[in-house]
């Protein structure tokens, strides 16, 4: 079973050696290997059962370490990240020679993150390399927000969880392509598409569904519980038992009894219920479950990554029961 620790020092040694590590982030749990080592960056793949056709993303403490390793820090590129990293921002730009391509799933181009969390910094700061770090689950389930999440789910399967705690923000970052003169929208996540156009001064192109997986967090199929899901407005092209249990935003519906509904902000703060999504996910797939119905929550801020990550978890599924 991996062992829980705070040891930057030990995190590094087992890196180094071409081991995975859970790290933590400000977002959700990554599972990190050194992104230059091929061999180890396959063990992530192996680990999560994750398709080979979806990259990674690159981490490190610096836009000038990313410069090191021969990627071209462009005047654009170099404005967001003024603004949001460290931070839940992540960029797809022109992959560099030094990039295996493995990383980038043999497309020309990667996706980096400098992660705003003390812990993960002071590693990364440490390796001579970056590191690619997917969310610390198995693929397509729900992203672990604490080490114990990722010991429960991946304990079996790597040698260390480096714990920081809960993780701040609690959904992924997003992720925009800076590849082309307009910036296109990949994913939903810890910044606003509001908060990237003021500071760009201009609309962005939403291109978060698309049959070529540029990044990840673009598969429909993503952050799944092993119960299946539904939102509100189908509740009635379903039956209703005493297992049936309800996700809602601030207040209890009429339509189950209030002990089976799970309210992740009584107070109405959207970012707290974001904080609390993927830990409430987890705590009702582990209940006695017929069916979870979803409230469809404020398309405000990071409400809309809430509401894509309910989404793609209701996608219809091999894991539902």
């Amino acid at each position: 079973m991996a062992i829980i620790g705070n040891q930057i020092t030990k995190a590094k040694v087992l890196l180094d050696e071409g081991e995975l590590v859970a790290i933590p982030t400000e977002t959700v749990y990554g599972l990190a290997a050194n992104a230059f080592d091929v061999n180890a960056v396959l063990k992530i793949y192996e680990v999560k059962n994750r398709p080979k056709f979806n990259p990674l993303i690159l981490h490190s403490n610096s836009l000038s370490r990313f410069e090191e390793w021969g990627i071209v820090i462009t005047p654009q590129l170099q404005k967001l990240a003024d603004h949001f990293s460290p931070g839940p921002l992540t960029y797809v730009v022109p992959k560099s020679s030094q990039i295996p391509d493995i990383i980038s799933a043999g497309q020309d181009s990667v996706a980096l993150r400098i992660p705003n969390h003390k812990r993960a910094l002071e590693l990364l700061a440490a390796l001579d390399y970056p590191l690619a770090a997917p969310s610390a689950n198995p693929s397509e389930y729900v992203s672990p927000t604490t080490a114990f999440h990722v010991q429960e789910q991946l304990g079996d399967k790597i040698p260390y969880i480096l714990d920081g705690g809960s993780c701040e923000i609690g959904v992924e970052s997003t992720i925009v392509d800076l590849r082309f003169p307009k910036v296109r929208l990949l994913r939903l996540g810890g910044i606003s598409k509001e908060e990237i156009e003021e500071v760009l001064g201009e609309e962005i192109e939403d291109l978060l569904v698309s049959d070529n997986i540029i990044a990840p967090g673009m598969m429909k199929r993503h952050y799944a519980t092993t119960h299946p899901i539904i939102f509100e407005e189908n509740k009635d092209e379903h039956v209703f038992t005493e297992n049936t249990y309800a996700l809602r935003f601030k207040s209890y519906a009429d339509y189950l009894p209030k002990e089976n509904q799970f309210l992740l902000s009584p107070d109405g703060n959207i970012n707290e219920a974001a904080a609390k999504l993927f830990s409430t996910m987890r705590k009702m797939d582990a209940m006695e479950m017929d069916l979870i119905v979803a409230e469809h929550f404020p398309t405000i801020g990071i409400g809309r990554a809430i509401n894509d990550r309910l989404e793609r978890a209701a996608s219809k599924n091999l894991h539902a029961k």
